[in-house]
Formats: structure tokens, C-alpha cells, sequence
């Protein structure tokens, strides 16, 4: 009992411990000033472009990553070939790039001299220092968020379910569309409130591929870095601003995931 209680003692001090190192500096953000001039600096039109854009930008990013990335997440989880396990991994490698390489290697791949760059002219598109190129970059870094939840999701579910569809003659498609995304729903819901949810803190890939102009390129967590020796209030403003859009997004998973999260929070 002696030495129960001890460990218990010891559990208690590491989860405050944790606790207060993971809490302290997101709720210092909404009480080093007052709600008032919190407000103040949002009214300020910089503030609001880049509010503007990164909305904006995450969702198109997001539609793409959801478009594309669901049918070959389903791919992935429901056939097994040659090479799948390389395929996953470098699906999976931008999780761990450090922002600047990401920058880096889109300006290598999609830049005026990189590998697809004469391709991308030769279409009439410019992405290097343009909102499209801040699209491209937040889809880059947010879809292996997406693609790793969905493939999960997809894995996860009932097999007899998909066979018995089409078993009744429904065609894969079909099975697709009409069994396998409503069943796997939370799960892809919960990838992309987690793809946007980075989508919209992404930094340094944004920074190296489309620059930081004001209206065109300057997201939020660019907008934050220029205030932040000039302007701190406002940093903190639009901080504010992005943990309660993630905040939402966490809350919105923990819902969708359904009766186990009520439970685990009910005890």
C-alpha cells in the first residue's frame, strides 16, 4: 500500500507537471492583454487579410487533400501489392521534414528551374511567390495528416460489410461511395479537421515557396512573425484567433469520434 501510494503521488505530480508546461503559454496568450485591445489589433486591415487568406487558402487546400487523397487512402487499405509499404512511407515522410526542407523542395520541384518548373510555365501557371503556391505548400504539408487518418479508418473497417455489397451487385464504386465513406465518416472527418488544422499553422514551407506579401502570401503564422518585435499585442491577437480555430477543430474530432470519447470523459 506504502509503495502504492507513492507511484500514485508520483503519476499525480508528472500529469500538473505536463499539464501546466502544455496549458501555460495558450492561456497566457489571452491574459498577458486585455480582450479589448485584443480586439483592437484584429480590426487592423493586415490582420484581417492574412485571417482572410488563411481561411481561405486551408479550405481550397483542404477540398484538394479530401478529393484526392480519399479514394487512394481507400487504395492503400484495401489492396496489397508490390512496393505498397515504400509507397506508404513516402507518403508519410513529409510528417517528419522540417518546414525549410519542404520550402525547398517544392522551389526544387515546382520553382522556375526546378524539375516540373519548365512544365508549369509552359502551362501559364505561377505558383513561386503567389496564393497558388501557398495552396500548394499547405496541401504538401497537410495531406499526410489526412492520408494516414483515412487509411486507418478504411483499414478498420468490417470487411463482410464491403463484401456483402457487392455481393448484392453493387460495383466497387459504388461500394465505395455508398458503404465504405459513410462507415469510415468519423475517421475521415476527424483526418481532415487534423489536416486543416495544420494547414493552418503551417509556417516555413509557405515562407520558402510564396514569400510573406501582405493580401497575396501572408497567412497568419506569417503575419504573427512580422508583428511579434513591432506589434506583440497584435501577434497575440491573431494567435488568440488560431487557438481558438484549433481548439474547435480538436473539440470537433473529440465529438465525432463519437460514444468512446463520452465515456472516457464521462469517468
Amino acid at each position: 500500500m506504502r509503495w502504492r501510494g507513492w507511484f500514485a503521488v508520483l503519476l499525480t505530480a508528472a500529469l500538473a507537471l505536463v499539464l501546466c508546461f502544455l496549458t501555460l503559454p495558450v492561456v497566457a496568450i489571452f491574459v498577458d492583454t486585455s480582450p479589448g485591445e485584443l480586439l483592437s489589433s484584429l480590426g487592423d486591415e493586415g490582420a484581417l487579410d492574412a485571417l482572410r487568406l488563411s481561411l481561405e487558402c486551408s479550405a481550397v487546400a483542404v477540398g484538394v487533400i479530401v478529393a484526392v487523397g480519399t479514394p487512394a487512402a481507400y487504395l492503400l487499405a484495401s489492396r496489397r501489392f508490390p512496393g505498397r509499404a515504400a509507397i506508404v512511407t513516402l507518403v508519410e515522410l513529409p510528417l517528419v521534414l522540417p518546414p525549410a526542407v519542404a520550402g525547398i523542395g517544392l522551389l526544387a520541384a515546382l520553382g522556375p528551374n526546378g524539375v516540373l518548373g519548365g512544365l508549369v510555365a509552359d502551362a501559364g501557371i505561377q505558383l513561386v511567390l503567389t496564393t497558388a503556391g501557398v495552396i500548394v505548400a499547405l496541401t504538401f504539408v497537410a495531406a499526410p495528416f489526412y492520408l494516414r487518418q483515412a487509411q486507418a479508418a478504411f483499414e478498420a473497417l468490417d470487411r463482410t460489410w464491403l463484401d456483402a455489397s457487392r455481393t448484392l451487385g453493387a460495383s466497387e464504386a459504388r461500394t465505395f461511395l455508398r458503404v465504405a465513406i459513410p462507415t469510415a465518416g468519423p475517421g475521415l472527418v476527424s483526418g481532415l479537421a487534423l489536416a486543416w488544422g495544420r494547414a493552418l499553422g503551417e509556417f516555413g514551407a509557405t515562407l520558402m515557396f510564396a514569400g510573406s506579401f501582405r493580401g497575396i502570401t501572408q497567412t497568419v503564422p506569417l503575419a504573427i512573425y512580422e508583428r511579434f518585435s513591432t506589434d506583440f499585442t497584435g501577434a497575440l491577437a491573431l494567435s488568440a484567433v488560431l487557438v481558438a480555430v484549433s481548439a474547435a477543430l480538436l473539440l470537433s474530432v473529440k465529438l465525432l469520434t463519437g460514444p468512446a470519447w463520452l465515456r472516457g470523459a464521462a469517468r
